[in-house]
C-alpha cells in the first residue's frame, strides 16, 4: 500500500471513529507508548551462549529445525535488530542468563556477574534498546524436577545464589539504562507422577525467595511467574498461580501471567482485574497456547484480544508489563518474532480504539443489548487504517509488505548460516 493511499484511508478511520468519540490521534500516542519486551529465545530456540550447555530440558521444548537459527551472540542481535526495523513504535529486549557474553569461557550459573552483561548493556544503548532479564533454572546438571525447592540443601543453595546474582545483574543494566530493568523468575519445580510432599516443596520454595528478596534493589523490578505443569513434569507444580498469587500479594511482588500457563478452560484475561486489586503492577507473558504452553506465534485471536481489553478498560495501561514469549523454530524466526509482536500491537489498538466509555455507560444503566451491539459494531470498525498509519509514521513496512524483506534476509543473510 502506499502512503498517500494510506494517509487518505486514515483520514476516513479517524473521521470515522471521531463519531463514536474516539480521538485516533491520542490512540497513536497511547500505542507509541506500548513498549513489548521481546524475547532473545526466539532467535535461537532456548539454546543461549553457555560454553558448557546441554539439552533444553526443565519441562519446556522448543520444537522444529527451520534452517536460520542463530548460532552466536552476532547472529542473535542482527536478527533481533532486524525484527525490530519491521515493528513500529520502540520495544525492550528480554534476556535470559544464559545468553551472556561468556567469550568462550566456562561459567557456571552461580558464577555470573554483570561483566557478562555489559556488551549487552553496550548494545542496549547504541541501539536505543531497553533491557529486561531472566534468571534460569532449566538445562543444566543441577535442574533436575526441583531447584529451588529441592529438599537437598546444596542444590537449592546453588540456585539461590543463581537468582541472586541475576537480581544484581538486573539491577546493574537498569541503572546503567537508568530505567527499571524488570526481572523474572520462574522456576520448572514439580513432579512426575504422584507426590506426597506438595506442602514441603512449597515451604522450601517460600524460603528460597525470602533469602533471594533479602536485599532491596532499587533499579529493577522483581516479577515471579507461576505454571500448571511443566513436560515429564506433569502431576504437581511447586509454583503455581495459587501459590504465587499469594506471595506476590504478601510480598509487594509483581505476579506474571503467562497466557499459556493455565488450564485450557481458564481466561487469562479475567485474572487481570482480580489481581490488579491486590498487587500493584502485572507483568505478561504473551503466547499462543494450542491445547496447552505449546508457545506458538501469537496472532490475534480471542485470548489475546480479550488480555489486552481487559488492561485498557482497567485503566491500568502504566500498571503492566508486557512481554513476548513464544519460541517457534519450525517456521522463519524473524518472520515469527514480526507476526506476534504486530498482532500484539494490533489487539493493544483495538483496545484503545473500543468506545468502553459508552460502553460502560450502557452496562451500568442495565442496557445489555446496547453493550453487545457496541462491543459487536467495535469489531468492524477501520482498526487497520489506524495500524497502517502507525507503520507509515514509524517508518517500518505498511500491511505485507515486510514479507518480503524477511525474504530477502532469509535469502542473503540466514540460508548462508
Amino acid at each position: 500500500m502506499n502512503s498517500k493511499l494510506t494517509t487518505q484511508t486514515y483520514a476516513l478511520a479517524k473521521e470515522r471513529y471521531a463519531a463514536i468519540g474516539i480521538d485516533t490521534e491520542e490512540v497513536l500516542e497511547q500505542l507509541r507508548n506500548f513498549h513489548l519486551s521481546m524475547h532473545c529465545w526466539q532467535a535461537d530456540d532456548v539454546k543461549g551462549f553457555e560454553v558448557q550447555a546441554g539439552a533444553l530440558s526443565g519441562g519446556i521444548q522448543s520444537t522444529g529445525n527451520y534452517p536460520g537459527a542463530a548460532r552466536n551472540i552476532d547472529e542473535l542481535r542482527a536478527d533481533i535488530l532486524k525484527a525490530k526495523s519491521l515493528i513500529p513504535g520502540s520495544h525492550r529486549l528480554n534476556l535470559h542468563e544464559i545468553y551472556g557474553d561468556f567469550q568462550g569461557k566456562v561459567v557456571d550459573r552461580d558464577e555470573v556477574t554483570v561483566d557478562h552483561f555489559r556488551s549487552w548493556i553496550d548494545w542496549g544503548r547504541e541501539n536505543d534498546t531497553l533491557l529486561d532479564f531472566n534468571s534460569t533454572s532449566f538445562s543444566h546438571p543441577k535442574s533436575g524436577n526441583l531447584s529451588l525447592a529441592n529438599p537437598d540443601k546444596g542444590i537449592r543453595d546453588f540456585w539461590i545464589e543463581h537468582t541472586r546474582r541475576c537480581r544484581d545483574i538486573a539491577d546493574e543494566i537498569g541503572k546503567a539504562q537508568g530505567d527499571p530493568c524488570i526481572m523474572n523468575i520462574w522456576v520448572h519445580d514439580g513432579c512426575k507422577d504422584v507426590s506426597v510432599n506438595h506442602y514441603l516443596y512449597r515451604s522450601l520454595l517460600r524460603d528460597s525467595l525470602d533469602k533471594i528478596f533479602s536485599e532491596d534493589k532499587a533499579n529493577m523490578k522483581d516479577c515471579i511467574e507461576g505454571k500448571v505443569f511443566g513436560i515429564g513434569l506433569e502431576s504437581f507444580t511447586v509454583g503455581s498461580h495459587d501459590f504465587y498469587t499469594a506471595y506476590a500479594a504478601a510480598n509487594g511482588k509483581i505476579p506474571t501471567i503467562d497466557t499459556g500457563h493455565y488450564h485450557p478452560t481458564e481466561s487469562p484475561a479475567d485474572k487481570v482485574s482480580a489481581l490488579l486489586c491486590f498487587v500493584p503492577e502485572l507483568m505478561l507473558h504473551v503466547s499462543r497456547p494450542i491445547r496447552w504452553d505449546s508457545d506458538h506465534v501469537t496472532i490475534m485471536d480471542d485470548p489475546t484480544q480479550e488480555l489486552f481489553s481487559e488492561i485498557v478498560r482497567a485503566g491500568a495501561l502504566d500498571r503492566v508489563h508486557y512481554g513476548l514469549d513464544f519460541f517457534d523454530g519450525a517456521m522463519n524466526r524473524i518472520g515469527a518474532y514480526v507476526i506476534g509482536a504486530r498482532s500484539a500491537q494490533k489487539c493493544m489498538l483495538r483496545a484503545l480504539l473500543e468506545p468502553r466509555e459508552l460502553i460502560s455507560r450502557y452496562e451500568l444503566e442495565d442496557r445489555h443489548f446496547e453493550v453487545l451491539a457496541l462491543m459487536e459494531e467495535a469489531k468492524s470498525l477501520p482498526w487497520n487504517a489506524v495500524y497502517d498509519e502507525f507503520c507509515l509514521r514509524s517508518n517500518v513496512p505498511v500491511g505485507d509488505a515486510f514479507i518480503a524483506e524477511i525474504q530477502a534476509y532469509e535469502k542473503d543473510v540466514l540460508s548462508k548460516r
